[in-house]
């Protein structure tokens, strides 16, 4: 927000005038009240693994994150070529493989990956998408420094967070927006609901695609979720006890008999998709399903074996994949990242363990991660021996001097460590990026670990318009 003790941003001037001339008790207040909006309306995610509860409230702070139109507009350009780029890639990876043939890749990054699906070799997604839903996590280290930190291309989570802070803010600060000129995500249902419709096989007897909402039910940390973009969709909710297959569809139980779909938006993964093709003791699929699916005759969004492209292994190969298949160079960097399977990468990262971020190559929520300059002796011996037992599981990075943003605390404004998640949908014909995303921030001082399930709590982000 501020660039000295008395200069303000460009983009926080209105706010931070009306911040300024507010009455923090007032704000305090407000805080409280939106606390207890999320809990009487359920905004909860799981933890899992934790005996003393296993559903919490998701913290939110109700000071703004504000992104300037100009900012914003580069980071569009940067994560429309990424998002073009992996789609590329993942139809390559399971046709051609040109980029393997061209050495561009190494080929046991493919082969030996757990994420990589053999099934999917040959199979064409309706439409060609494979990812319809994208979440891109951003980090800043200077004012026109911009990292992506990963992607994530599987099942991208944190949506509803997203549009329930807007709401939030909106109900609590109406004022606020009408001094600034705030660009809007509430179409972002819409827009799901569209993309998805967009993708949906050719040939379906329904006059009109019909959506649902796959998960594997009410004890996933994301059911939430789940059960509010379905709703807002205006989709069927469904488990896989609702499901079947019949003449060759996959239908869903409804009051007037089983009905066809067309798309299903899964947040189930892969391995439990499908117990006739992947994990047969999975409980949360539907059998038979990836037949259909290579029939053409349902949409799976997103598509199985997309995990490949979240591999955060191949991720450092991402400046390679994106000029490999758009001729340019890549607008948003990379982190640096040492790939410990490779003698002299694992090297470097045991000889410089703390001052490093190690990460599990399939990682994810800031779980089986070090964070080296926060770490004690104990933790630093123990993930030695992991990094020297399977050095191929783990990537390490650079500790990068994130960007901070103010929160409101007992004391006042405080800085804190935030990323950014900005959400992409894909279809056969378009590209749409909400306009902000989800800003996750460390609420706990001096860290810089933003998962909600790592005590991260959220924000509004604000793009202003031009």
């Amino acid at each position: 927000m501020l660039i000295g003790p008395d200069q303000v941003r460009d983009p926080y001037e209105v706010y931070y005038d009306w911040f300024s001339n507010d009455d923090i008790k007032r704000l305090r207040k407000k805080s409280e009240d939106a606390e207890a909006f999320f809990r009487r309306i359920g905004i909860t995610f799981n933890v899992y693994g934790q005996d003393e509860a296993d559903e919490r409230l998701i913290p939110f702070d109700i000071v703004p994150r504000i992104i300037a139109a100009r900012e914003w507009a580069r980071l569009e350009r940067g994560i429309e070529q990424r998002v073009r780029a992996v789609n590329a890639f993942l139809h390559d990876i399971y046709h051609r493989q040109e980029i393997l043939r061209a050495g561009r890749i190494p080929k046991e990054i493919i082969a030996g990956n757990e994420a990589f699906i053999p099934e999917m070799i040959g199979v064409n997604p309706p439409g060609g998408v494979y990812t319809h839903i994208v979440g891109v996590d951003l980090v800043r280290t200077g004012p026109d420094e911009f990292f992506v930190l990963e992607d994530n291309v599987r099942t991208p989570s944190g949506v509803s967070y997203m549009l329930e802070n807007r709401e939030t803010m909106l109900q609590m600060f109406p004022e606020l927006f009408t001094k600034m000129k705030v660009r809007p995500v509430s179409s972002y249902p819409q827009l799901l609901r569209r993309s998805l419709s967009d993708s949906a096989p050719s040939g379906s007897p329904n006059s009109k695609p019909v959506v649902a909402v796959l998960t594997p039910g009410i004890h996933n940390s994301a059911y939430f979720e789940h059960a509010f973009l379905a709703d807002q969709m205006g989709a069927e909710l469904v488990e896989s006890h609702d499901l079947r297959i019949e003449d060759g569809r996959v239908a869903m139980r409804t009051t007037q008999g089983y009905q066809p779909i067309d798309v299903l938006y899964r947040r189930v993964d892969d391995a439990y998709l499908d117990p006739l093709t992947f994990n047969p003791d999975s409980l949360l699929g539907v059998p038979g399903i990836m037949d259909v699916y290579r029939s053409g005759n349902i949409t799976l969004a997103n598509a199985p074996g997309t995990g490949i492209a979240d591999d955060k292994a191949l991720y450092s190969y991402m400046p390679e994949i994106i000029e490999f298949y758009t001729g340019e160079q890549a607008i948003l960097k990379n982190v640096p990242t040492w790939r410990c399977s490779e003698p002299d990468a694992l090297a470097h990262v045991l000889e410089n363990l703390k001052e490093l971020v190690v990460k599990e190559v399939h990682g994810s929520g800031g779980y089986g991660m070090l964070v080296g300059p926060a770490a004690s002796k104990k933790e630093l011996a123990a993930f030695e021996k992991k990094l020297r037992a399977k050095p191929a599981n783990y990537i390490a990075q650079p500790t990068l001097a994130l960007s901070t943003v103010p929160i409101l605390t007992k004391a006042g404004l405080a800085p804190r460590h935030v990323d950014l998640r900005p959400f992409v949908l894909v279809s056969p014909n378009r590209i749409d990026i909400t306009p902000g995303g989800l800003t996750r921030v460390a609420l706990k001082k001096g860290s810089l670990v933003v998962n909600s399930s790592q005590g991260g709590g959220t924000k509004d982000t604000w793009v202003l318009g031009d």
